[in-house]
């Protein structure tokens, strides 16, 4: 938490420039003084490392009472790591000091303040009492705060870097158990298909037993601390989907694996974890804190699914204008509320459960038992966020009701599976119960946060969202077809395909509010999108969030995006009244926020606004060709004669072209030639020797669990061509020169096999170097 203050700092004279200002005013009561104190605190809190928020009256609880201190400043996992309490000049310090820990303030890295006085207590000891009239003293005072980590904070960071490592070394562990065990063990064995069948019926019929033998590793590595965190020691036994994977848990360890002796080398882990819990005392904090290590979690032990799923966590401030928008337009626009019995609501994607947690807070107290138990949806398809979701929404209805239940109105289920006519088991029958009682409900409001990911980076990944032919069709047959845009691979983003299926589901009336990727505002790819919303709704909202980093490079993902990602976001209302599509295109009612703000400042003005009224809307009026946003567009742009051949039968150019997508720059270009040469030998070497492989194995259908451990920069192309047999021979006939970037010339391997998409320079450009050829 190391800072280096020096008096000559801005942040140093504008708190003593602050307090002249009182003094001039004769201002000296410890709510106005204080602020120039909590400033001090909260910008340096912004430049330490790890970054520091502060968080003003911050309650403490205890086992018989609260105590609520000025302020805390906690880290990205909500845990505090020092705390502050202003006095007035009036008070006699000392004397106030020893009342408060009486009371049960904390002892551990905390400033009682006073405009000239601060004193500092670490390790339950007073470790220094400074005149800070003076700016050395003041300084000498918050480094020492800023500088200083309990025990359990140097534990928990220390571990949370220790199980980066572990983790990736222990899943192997687990994975060699289970091979072992599927070799020997017929109890095991039977546990482990039967469990295989009903995650393939549940959650996806391609599923690989790759995908299920991790589950159980993301189970077995994490049940403790579901269990520790929120006290519920019972919750394997209560949750339905647990308890099923509890049995394939059971069988693994009877003979080769006591679970105990596995974890051991995670005890410091995990013992920092509950250690850690301990100091977020109250259930928003531990919800907070949970997510946080789920995030993290994830992304280290599994990046692929955390790309393909889109694992983010919703920031509150998003949540929170969101569903009390949903409240709002209840109330004006359908004289209901979220609380009112028959407006059934759903989250169908819910992650850790963050919506539904806070729509329960909206919902009366009185009204909470019924909806709970009757009126309350969700799904997910991840087992790690499904089983946070589940105890963040039960440890919620306890926090209102004082009563434990466990909440049947969530699903381990493919949102998107939901929409095809087949019927099949899901996990378990208890699972399948809710998901039939769910797709019997009316629902009224769908709300969250679908996933993002439009498709995997590099087809090595082997990472591709799946294909839904009831949803992709929905999709195609109506964002498709009302779109002039030839390349429409955008449609497939999952976003878009929530959209769609939300926009079926909620029937003749109801209420979609959605946060997601922003690029369908304007995207010219996703105009059918645009004109297709215009008639399913009576009313829509956008409110553009900007923090598009790969529109405008001059932001930054981590510092200007909402979600810390490279992709614009916004939040959208949809509302339905009428019943379908109409004879007029809904109004549609824009915001946008200043594209430069930081993140902070985004949720602050979202904070600000409260909901959808505290926004100054601007009604957008559509172009003929759907285009939502035309400032700035040129009404005779039409007029003028295209340059391509795509557009209209006149045209500059008769002949056009993408140029040479290879998907594999790093193989098929280079500066030198003889590098170029071995390069794409061995290359070549390898994809044949992989195709005789998969000749050899019988042709497997399943390419990509084929190529799992191949170290070959694949694509969807080469893929083809494997399935064909088709093998490729080196040619020195086929390196080209050519202009990589402006002012960069390298040499090109200019193959079929090698090219993903090789266009049409091999008509345009047919004539080839002879002075390469010589040298090749």
């Amino acid at each position: 938490m190391s800072l280096s203050l020096k008096p000559s700092h801005a942040t140093v004279k504008a708190y003593y420039e602050t307090l002249g200002q009182f003094g001039q005013l004769y201002i000296d009561h410890e709510g106005a003084v204080r602020s120039a104190f909590q400033t001090l605190l909260a910008k340096c809190g912004q430049k330490a490392s790890p970054k520091l928020t502060l968080v003003p009256e911050y309650r403490i609880e205890r086992a018989r009472s609260s105590v609520i201190v000025d302020g805390a400043l906690v880290d990205l996992y909500h845990l505090p790591h020092g705390y502050w309490e202003a006095k007035d000049e009036k008070d006699d310090l000392a004397r106030e000091v020893q009342r408060k820990l009486d009371k049960g303030y904390p002892r551990d890295n905390i400033i009682f303040q006073a405009p000239e006085r601060a004193i500092l207590y670490q390790g339950g000891a007073r470790i220094l009492d400074e005149n800070i009239r003076e700016a050395q003293a003041l300084v000498s005072v918050v480094n020492q705060f800023f500088d200083y980590k309990a025990p359990h904070i140097q534990e928990w960071e220390q571990a949370v870097n220790d199980f980066s490592d572990r983790i990736p070394e222990l899943a192997t562990a687990v994975k060699r158990t289970i091979d072992e065990e599927k070799r020997r063990n017929p109890a095991f064995i039977r546990s482990f298909d039967d469990f295989y069948t009903l995650c393939k019926q549940a959650i996806n019929p391609n599923l690989s037993e790759d995908a299920v033998e991790r589950m159980l590793v993301q189970h077995l590595l994490t049940e403790r601390i579901f269990r520790k965190i929120f006290n519920n020691p019972d919750f394997t036994r209560r949750n339905v989907v647990a308890a099923e994977i509890e049995k394939v848990i059971t069988e693994l360890t009877k003979r080769s694996l006591n679970r105990d002796d596995f974890l051991r080398n995670l005890e410091r882990f995990y013992r920092a974890i509950e250690r850690s819990a301990e100091e977020t005392t109250n259930f928003s904090e531990k919800q907070a804190f949970l997510n946080k290590v789920y995030e993290r979690f994830f992304q280290g032990y599994s990046p692929k699914e955390a790309d393909t799923h889109g694992i983010v966590y919703t920031p509150q401030p998003i949540v929170n204008f969101m569903v009390r928008s949903v409240e709002e337009i209840l109330q004006k626009e359908f004289g209901r509320s979220l609380g009112d019995k028959g407006v059934h609501i759903l989250d169908p994607f819910v992650g850790t459960g963050n919506f539904i947690v806070r729509i329960m807070r909206e919902i009366k107290a009185t009204d909470l038992p019924y909806k709970y138990e009757n009126e309350l949806h969700c799904n997910e398809v991840m087992l790690l966020p499904y089983y946070i979701a589940s105890m963040n929404i039960e440890h919620a209805y306890f926090d209102r009701t004082g009563e434990y239940r466990a909440f049947p109105g969530i699903c381990l289920v493919d949102t998107f599976e939901l929409a095809e006519a087949k019927q099949v088991p899901m996990f378990t029958e208890k699972n399948t119960q809710r998901v039939e009682r769910q797709k019997a409900a009316p629902i009224f409001v769908i709300t969250g946060n679908p996933p993002y990911n439009a498709g995997q980076v590099d087809e090595n990944d082997n990472n591709k969202n799946r294909k839904y032919p009831v949803v992709d069709r929905r999709v195609s047959e109506t964002f498709g077809r009302g779109s002039t845009a030839t390349l429409l691979r955008k449609l497939q983003d999952p976003y878009i395909k929530a959209i769609r299926w939300a926009t079926d589901r909620i029937g003749l009336e109801g209420i979609v509010c959605f946060v997601t990727n922003s690029g369908f505002i304007d995207d010219r790819s996703l105009d059918g999108v645009r004109s297709a919303l215009g008639w399913y709704f009576e009313q829509i909202y956008v409110l553009d969030l900007g923090g598009n980093v790969r529109k405008n490079p001059k932001l930054s993902g981590t510092t200007h995006n909402v979600f810390g990602i490279q992709v614009g976001v916004s939040i959208n209302v949809f509302v339905r009244k009428t019943g379908g599509q109409k004879d007029v295109c809904c109004p549609i009612k824009y915001a946008s926020v200043d594209p430069f703000w930081r993140k902070e400042q985004k949720y602050e003005f979202l904070n600000h606004a409260g909901s959808i009224s505290g926004v100054t809307w601007q009604v957008l009026k559509p172009d003929s060709k759907n285009t939502w946003i035309t400032h700035g567009l040129r009404q005779d742009f039409d007029d003028y004669l295209p340059v391509s051949a795509n557009a209209q039968a006149q045209h500059i150019f008769a002949t056009d072209s993408l140029g040479v997508s290879t998907n594999r720059d790093a193989i098929v270009y280079a500066f030198q030639l003889p590098q170029l040469q071995e390069t794409i030998k061995k290359f070549l070497d390898d994809y044949n020797l992989q195709t005789i492989r998969y000749e050899h194995s019988g042709r497997p259908r399943d390419v990509d669990e084929f190529l799992s451990k191949s170290l070959i920069k694949w694509s969807e192309t080469l893929k083809l061509k494997l399935k064909r047999g088709a093998r490729s021979e080196f040619d020195p006939l086929k390196f080209r020169n050519t202009l990589y970037r402006p002012f960069t010339t390298e040499y090109l391997y200019y193959d079929d096999a090698l090219i993903d998409r090789p266009s049409s320079f091999s008509s345009m450009f047919p004539i080839i170097s002879r002075r390469i050829v010589r040298s090749a």
